[in-house]
């Protein structure tokens, strides 16, 4: 009869100390109540759907995140939560969450610590999908193989489109910062000041938590770093493929309301409170109408008190270790030739096209004599041009004006075959795959490098959670290089350790490292910076 009542007292006592429920379930005091997880196979805990804001539905739409409430009793935390509105996008992106929901702010963690007095290393990991798509439950994103090698790691929910960027008057009147848009930001905001608050009772240390992401989930680190919201409370960040400085930047105030106030219109909605009563799938349906594309980020004066290139400029991001990168085919070099036979005439008439009397400068930087350099030529171009040029950029100034060491790489591992079940299958848009019926509708040629999104599964030591791929021990051999530098850096802000390839800082100089991280994992002093210099003044005047 002792033992249930030690227990009992021990959970008391440590106040977030690990405690065992009668079938063996690990659970955890937060500062809303306690949580209960599982333990994996491979013995780390994980606990999935974790509350860290309260639903923001009904007149919470819209608005900035509220703590969320306590509860009594255990909470069970053994599923994803639901994953934020969004419209099915992307072909590489599959769910394990509790369907689709506006109820969308959870957060995952999976812990190696037995006890909350361990204090390891954080890593918080933001989802990509062009802020228009994703979720924390996908499985390249699990935090497992992380947490096996001595991290804490999650995975954050976020609000999407319209639904977490959304800027209108009438918000900005309502707001007491005088500010509308960015939600989405704010949720992840909201995130990293719940794991401040909680992370020591899962074995973290909030005084060591880094933020990562890809894509929209990189852009999110960069915005992060330069909120005055959030830059106090990371010790690193890690972004791959892509930044605010061009990727995704956001628009002034004025602009975003004028989008909300023309999506209003178009859903004959006459304020904000019939905006608010309106039915989540209903507006869902109505954004893949929308003129304008997207609903962008805002400069708003509260989460962005300035342009963030103006931040970054002026030093004012955090100053925390930077490790930085981009893939080797961002972007297929269709992109600037079209349907067009890859000849250096037609690769020339489209460079002019683009560029105008600036043509000739280009075809300098991206020089083509045959078919196949106009191929590579051009893909090098689509790719500086969607996400390369904001990617280095971030990784210039933050060498320049942050303050702390800056590491750099080049993605360039093409991903293997496709498993024999898989051969009726198409690459898809986000570098994944569409099947059956759809793909005959999709026509991307063979990739000529590492296409976008392909390194998230490498990074983060989950290639056997992707079965499409027939991973070979060269791809594993990649992942054990590239999970070792991300794993490093998170413990100690260098990617740098036994049996890895030796990887120097960005210098502010001429002779910036970089590294190429393929088969032949190896560094290589900076080639293409006048690339990026050229279209740096096209970006800045954007």
């Amino acid at each position: 009869m002792k033992k249930p009542f030690i227990l009992l007292l021990a959970l008391q006592l440590t106040a977030g100390a690990f405690a065992q429920s009668s079938k063996d379930a690990p659970q955890i005091k937060t500062a809303n109540g306690v949580v209960e997880g599982v333990v994996e196979q491979s013995g780390i805990r994980s606990f999935k759907g974790i509350p860290f804001a309260q639903p923001p539905v009904g007149n919470l739409r819209w608005q900035e995140p509220q703590p969320a409430k306590n509860w009594q009793g255990v909470r069970q935390t053994k599923k994803f939560g639901p994953r934020a509105m969004q419209r099915a996008l992307f072909g590489d992106m599959g769910f394990r969450s509790d369907g689709m929901s506006e109820d969308c702010l959870y957060l995952n963690v999976w812990t190696p610590a037995k006890s909350s007095k361990e204090r390891l290393p954080v890593l918080v990991y933001f989802y990509g999908g062009g802020f228009m798509a994703g979720d924390g439950s996908e499985p390249r994103y699990d935090g497992e193989s992380m947490a096996k090698k001595g991290i804490v790691a999650l995975t954050v929910n976020y609000r999407l489109g319209l639904f977490g960027f959304f800027a209108h008057p009438e918000l900005t009147k309502e707001s007491s910062h005088q500010a509308s848009s960015n939600y989405g930001y704010l949720d992840q905001s909201a995130a990293l000041r719940w794991v401040q608050q909680n992370i020591e009772a899962f074995g973290g240390d909030p005084k060591k938590v880094t933020i990562a992401g890809e894509s929209a989930g990189s852009v999110s680190v960069s915005a992060q770093m330069v909120s005055p919201l959030s830059k106090g409370l990371i010790a690193g960040a890690i972004g791959e493929s892509g930044s605010l400085l061009g990727t995704l930047p956001p628009v002034s105030l004025d602009e975003a309301e004028k989008q909300g106030v023309e999506f209003a219109n178009s859903v004959n909605a006459k304020s904000l409170a019939e905006l608010r009563a309106m039915p989540a799938d209903q507006l869902l349906e109505a954004t893949a109408k929308v003129p304008f594309g997207r609903f962008s980020a805002a400069v708003d004066g509260y989460f962005f008190p300035k342009p963030p290139a103006q931040l970054f400029a002026d030093g004012q991001q955090a100053h925390v270790p930077l490790l930085v990168g981009w893939n080797s085919e961002e972007m297929s070099g269709r992109a600037i030739l079209g349907q067009e036979k890859p000849t250096p005439e037609n690769y020339t008439k489209a460079v002019q096209k683009l560029f105008g009397e600036r043509a000739d400068e280009v075809l300098k930087l991206y020089p083509a004599t045959t078919e196949d350099e106009v191929m590579q030529a051009a893909t090098d171009l689509a790719s500086d041009r969607f996400i390369g040029y904001s990617t280095w950029k971030w990784s210039d100034v933050q060498a320049k004006t942050g303050g702390k060491p800056v590491y750099r790489y080049l993605y360039s591992r093409p991903r293997p075959a496709m498993t024999p079940e898989m051969g009726n299958a198409a690459p898809g848009l986000a570098g994944g795959v569409v099947k059956g019926n759809d793909a005959s509708a999709v026509k991307m040629p063979p990739a000529r490098g590492a296409v976008h999104s392909a390194e998230i599964e490498y990074a983060m030591g989950n290639l056997a959670t992707n079965k499409v791929y027939a991973w070979t021990p060269d791809d594993y051999k990649v992942s054990e290089v590239m999970q070792n530098y991300f794993a490093n850096f998170i413990k100690t802000g260098n990617p740098n350790g036994p049996g890895l390839p030796t990887w120097s800082a960005v210098g502010t100089g001429n002779s910036a490292q970089v590294m190429h991280i393929d088969v032949n994992t190896r560094q290589e002093p900076e080639q293409n910076k006048g690339r990026y210099l050229f279209l740096d003044p096209l970006y800045t005047k954007q």
